[in-house]
Protein backbone atom coordinates (compact mmCIF):
# COMPACT_ATOMS: atom_id res chain seq x y z
CA UNK A 1 0.00 0.00 0.00
CA UNK A 2 1.33 3.45 -0.89
CA UNK A 3 0.37 6.29 1.39
CA UNK A 4 1.34 9.95 1.59
CA UNK A 5 3.91 11.17 4.14
CA UNK A 6 1.24 12.46 6.55
CA UNK A 7 -0.93 9.34 6.21
CA UNK A 8 2.12 7.09 6.55
CA UNK A 9 3.19 8.92 9.69
CA UNK A 10 -0.34 8.59 11.07
CA UNK A 11 -0.35 4.85 10.34
CA UNK A 12 3.07 4.45 11.97
CA UNK A 13 1.90 6.44 14.98
CA UNK A 14 -1.12 4.17 15.33
CA UNK A 15 1.12 1.12 15.25
CA UNK A 16 3.53 2.61 17.79
CA UNK A 17 0.63 3.63 20.04
CA UNK A 18 -1.14 0.28 19.82
CA UNK A 19 0.23 -1.03 23.14
CA UNK A 20 -0.82 2.17 24.86
CA UNK A 21 -4.29 2.07 23.37
CA UNK A 22 -4.70 -1.53 24.46
CA UNK A 23 -4.16 -0.44 28.06
CA UNK A 24 -7.49 1.32 28.03
CA UNK A 25 -8.41 4.69 29.42
CA UNK A 26 -6.91 4.03 32.84
CA UNK A 27 -4.41 6.40 34.32
CA UNK A 28 -0.66 6.05 34.53
CA UNK A 29 0.60 6.41 38.09
CA UNK A 30 3.58 8.73 38.41
CA UNK A 31 6.32 8.59 41.07
CA UNK A 32 4.93 11.78 42.61
CA UNK A 33 1.60 10.04 43.26
CA UNK A 34 -0.19 12.01 40.55
CA UNK A 35 -1.77 10.33 37.54
CA UNK A 36 -1.85 11.12 33.82
CA UNK A 37 -3.67 9.51 30.92
CA UNK A 38 -2.18 8.75 27.53
CA UNK A 39 -3.48 11.13 24.85
CA UNK A 40 -1.59 10.33 21.65
CA UNK A 41 1.76 9.85 19.98
CA UNK A 42 3.02 11.88 17.04
CA UNK A 43 5.68 10.39 14.85
CA UNK A 44 6.85 11.91 11.59
CA UNK A 45 6.93 15.60 12.41
CA UNK A 46 10.56 16.70 12.42
CA UNK A 47 12.06 18.31 15.49
CA UNK A 48 14.97 20.74 15.70
CA UNK A 49 17.50 17.88 15.95
CA UNK A 50 15.93 15.42 13.50
CA UNK A 51 13.40 12.64 13.91
CA UNK A 52 11.29 13.28 17.00
CA UNK A 53 8.57 11.13 18.52
CA UNK A 54 6.15 12.95 20.81
CA UNK A 55 4.23 11.18 23.55
CA UNK A 56 1.41 13.37 24.80
CA UNK A 57 -0.43 12.91 28.08
CA UNK A 58 -3.29 14.65 29.86
CA UNK A 59 -3.59 15.73 33.48
CA UNK A 60 -6.77 17.67 34.13
CA UNK A 61 -5.51 19.67 37.14
CA UNK A 62 -2.14 20.55 35.64
CA UNK A 63 -2.48 24.33 36.02
CA UNK A 64 -2.69 24.09 39.80
CA UNK A 65 0.07 21.51 39.95
CA UNK A 66 2.58 23.57 37.99
CA UNK A 67 2.13 26.43 40.45
CA UNK A 68 2.28 24.24 43.57
CA UNK A 69 4.76 21.42 42.88
CA UNK A 70 8.56 21.86 42.79
CA UNK A 71 9.95 21.57 39.27
CA UNK A 72 12.31 18.71 40.17
CA UNK A 73 9.25 16.59 41.09
CA UNK A 74 7.57 17.43 37.78
CA UNK A 75 10.78 16.63 35.88
CA UNK A 76 11.10 13.29 37.69
CA UNK A 77 7.59 12.40 36.52
CA UNK A 78 8.43 13.42 32.95
CA UNK A 79 11.62 11.34 33.03
CA UNK A 80 9.60 8.40 34.36
CA UNK A 81 7.14 8.73 31.45
CA UNK A 82 10.03 8.69 28.99
CA UNK A 83 11.84 5.68 30.44
CA UNK A 84 8.89 3.63 31.70
CA UNK A 85 6.34 4.39 29.01
CA UNK A 86 7.78 5.87 25.81
CA UNK A 87 10.97 3.87 25.29
CA UNK A 88 9.20 0.51 25.31
CA UNK A 89 6.83 1.76 22.62
CA UNK A 90 9.48 2.81 20.14
CA UNK A 91 10.10 0.07 17.61
CA UNK A 92 13.62 -1.08 16.83
CA UNK A 93 12.59 -1.28 13.17
CA UNK A 94 13.25 1.64 10.88
CA UNK A 95 14.71 5.05 11.60
CA UNK A 96 15.26 5.72 15.28
CA UNK A 97 14.24 9.03 16.81
CA UNK A 98 16.91 11.45 17.90
CA UNK A 99 14.51 12.97 20.41
CA UNK A 100 11.65 11.71 22.56
CA UNK A 101 9.43 14.59 23.56
CA UNK A 102 7.18 14.09 26.57
CA UNK A 103 4.36 16.56 27.09
CA UNK A 104 1.54 16.85 29.58
CA UNK A 105 -1.39 19.17 29.02
CA UNK A 106 -4.52 19.97 30.98
CA UNK A 107 -6.64 19.48 27.83
CA UNK A 108 -6.23 18.06 24.33
CA UNK A 109 -4.49 20.55 22.05
CA UNK A 110 -4.22 20.03 18.30
CA UNK A 111 -0.56 19.42 17.43
CA UNK A 112 1.10 22.55 16.08
CA UNK A 113 -1.69 24.89 17.14
CA UNK A 114 -1.57 27.39 19.98
CA UNK A 115 -4.10 27.30 22.81
CA UNK A 116 -3.39 30.18 25.20
CA UNK A 117 -5.83 28.74 27.74
CA UNK A 118 -4.03 25.39 27.95
CA UNK A 119 -1.36 24.60 30.51
CA UNK A 120 1.35 22.42 29.02
CA UNK A 121 4.75 21.17 30.10
CA UNK A 122 7.36 19.66 27.78
CA UNK A 123 10.65 17.85 28.22
CA UNK A 124 12.97 16.51 25.54
CA UNK A 125 15.11 13.40 25.94
CA UNK A 126 17.64 11.57 23.82
CA UNK A 127 17.14 7.78 23.85
CA UNK A 128 20.50 6.23 24.62
CA UNK A 129 21.35 2.69 25.77
CA UNK A 130 17.82 2.01 27.03
CA UNK A 131 17.63 5.26 29.00
CA UNK A 132 16.33 8.77 28.47
CA UNK A 133 19.00 11.47 28.63
CA UNK A 134 17.55 14.92 29.31
CA UNK A 135 18.02 17.37 26.46
CA UNK A 136 17.34 20.89 27.69
CA UNK A 137 15.76 23.24 25.20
Amino acid sequence: MIVGRRAGATLLAALVAAPALAEGAGGIALPSGREVTFHDVIWGEPGPSGLTVRFRFLEENLAGIVDAVPYDEIEADMHFLCESYALSRISNIGPQPHTVMISVSDRPVEFGEADPDATQIFEAYRPEDGACVWEGF
